[in-house]
């Protein structure tokens, strides 16, 4: 799936990225769209630009936490997926995919900009991300039922 770019200040955001970047990170923005529409709770995604990256917002059913996208000269051996440093979902990445994916910090998930791209493993992190705010209401849910 290749949506079109939302604006044309997203598509020269990836257009600035070097050529091998840029087609690991326009792989990237399909999984992101793909796990978006295969996953019901989700809605349609936002594509904008936060703090200058592609980023990809659940504005309409607000189901999750903003995914930015980017890839940066100090590290160019590596595109990250980025996610709130308010959550725990790098932390829960970490446990589920530390074979597969490498982070930095409370807020980045690195994978290579050449090789196989880890997909099963950002797709999980991506799922993740666009539905942190059901899951915390479902747990909040059930532990509020648990306690009654």
């Amino acid at each position: 799936m290749k949506p079109k770019f939302a604006s044309a200040e997203v598509a020269q955001v990836f257009a600035a990225v070097p050529e091998e970047a840029r087609k690991r990170l326009l792989e990237v923005r399909a999984l992101i769209f793909d796990v978006a529409a295969q996953t019901p709770q989700v809605g349609p995604l936002e594509e904008a630009l936060r703090w200058g990256e592609p980023s990809y917002l659940t504005k309409k059913t607000k189901s999750g936490t903003t995914v930015r996208i980017h890839w940066k000269a100090k590290r160019p051996d590596d595109c990250a997926l980025y996610v709130s440093c308010q959550t725990d979902l790098v932390e829960g990445f970490r446990l589920r995919h530390a074979g597969a994916l490498r982070f930095e910090g409370q807020r980045a998930v690195l994978f290579g900009v050449a090789g196989p791209l880890p997909e099963a493993a950002l797709r999980d992190c991506i799922r993740e991300a666009l539905t942190y705010h059901v899951n915390r209401a479902r747990a909040a849910n059930r532990v509020r039922g648990k306690l009654r």
